[in-house]
């Protein structure tokens, strides 16, 4: 999500006094995924939604809570079908483990099973 309109959104919930206040589930999911796709440092993050980092500790730690108890259900595992076509383009750079194509193009290989997990637990 872009973080302006992630800005916008969560100033509503804001009260007189700078509290964030009774944040739905949606946003929060909202926020947490916007945070774990962050790339620069936390403080540039906090000041461009425009609270604190303890505003916005609060929030992130709850939406994390309610990640780990289920609640939200729409970043389950997505299985994909693989095409015969891309199996057969891949033929031709070979590759002696497990090969990852991305959208943007970009291919990951990974020599050995436990490195592909590894990544995927950090990926998520």
């Amino acid at each position: 999500m872009d973080v302006i309109t992630l800005k916008k959104k969560l100033s509503s919930y804001r009260s007189d006094k700078g509290y964030l206040k009774n944040v739905s589930d949606e946003l929060l999911f909202e926020v947490l995924v916007t945070w774990e796709n962050w790339t620069g440092p936390s403080q540039e993050f906090y000041r461009s939604l425009g609270f604190t980092h303890k505003q916005m500790a609060g929030l992130i730690g709850k939406a994390k809570r309610m990640k780990r108890d289920g609640h939200f259900g729409g970043s389950e595992f997505k299985q994909i079908q693989i095409e015969s076509s891309e199996v057969n383009s891949s033929a031709a750079s070979p590759c002696t483990g497990i090969e990852v194509t991305w959208n943007d193009g970009k291919v990951i290989r990974f020599q050995q099973v436990d490195l592909l997990i590894e990544f995927l637990k950090k990926a998520v």
